[in-house]
């Protein structure tokens, strides 16, 4: 929770005290959640900090193509995942991002 980098409670832009408490929770699960993850990618061989593992997933990206059959009816759509390097592949294979990305 040290580093302003991966998590941070400000600058914070809300006025009531149930605002902050929400997002202190929210900051603190997401850490939590990091924190889990890097874990995980440790338990597979991956040695990353949380800020790099945060970096890696960060560069894969979603494409959205669109093909249009003809005059009438509504666009196709095709979503991939961009290209990836060795260790964005291996996240991806560990954490199952090919899921929340189909390809039909």
């Amino acid at each position: 929770m040290k580093d302003p980098h991966v998590v941070s409670f400000s600058p914070m832009h809300h006025w009531t005290d149930q605002k902050i408490r929400v997002h202190a929770f929210y900051t603190v699960l997401a850490l939590t959640v990091a924190h889990l993850m890097r874990r995980q990618a440790a338990n597979a061989g991956l040695d990353l900090s949380v800020r790099a593992l945060l970096r890696e997933l960060s560069g894969i990206g979603e494409t959205v193509l669109l093909y249009h059959d003809g005059a009438k009816g509504r666009p196709r759509a095709q979503r991939l995942l961009t290209n990836m390097n060795p260790i964005q592949r291996q996240l991806a294979d560990l954490f199952g991002i090919d899921r929340y990305a189909p390809t039909r």
